[in-house]
């Protein structure tokens, strides 16, 4: 089933410049890049994005990560595209994140781990509306 996903690749991404390389699995895998910009983020639209974790303690430190630089936004399109973009990401932790993955193959942390996949359809169709309004 052909589905849309939001993909953020992060500010460490960016700063690192590892965007080209994250970019280039996605599109090798056979996901299309329907939008895509670069942008640095206000804190609002930050709490927007992470409603569901506002109230927790580990937020404002991700907070102050995710609108520290510029990110790269994007929606891929593709079969099965949810489950396939957080395959590729790997597990949220990079240290425990397999080899093979973009989390696994570069990253050692948590919180700056390089990409942000949507989790189900319900998050795809919230999170696009947000980042790419015209898209919905």
């Amino acid at each position: 089933m052909t589905q849309r996903t939001l993909v953020l690749l992060k500010p460490d991404t960016v700063r690192r410049g590892l965007v080209g390389e994250v970019l280039s699995r996605f599109e090798a895998k056979g996901l299309t890049v329907v939008a895509m910009e670069l942008r640095q983020i206000t804190g609002e639209l930050a709490d927007q994005h992470y409603a569901e974790h506002v109230e927790r303690d580990f937020y404002p430190p991700l907070r102050a990560f995710v609108t520290s630089g510029p990110l790269v936004s994007l929606v891929l399109e593709g079969d099965e595209a949810i489950e396939v973009v957080r395959a590729i990401n790997g597990a949220t932790d990079g240290r425990k994140a397999a080899p093979g993955t973009i989390r696994g193959d570069l990253s050692l942390s948590n919180r700056e781990n390089l990409v942000h996949g949507s989790d189900s359809p319900e998050s795809a169709e919230r999170e696009i509306a947000i980042w790419f309004p015209g898209l919905t």
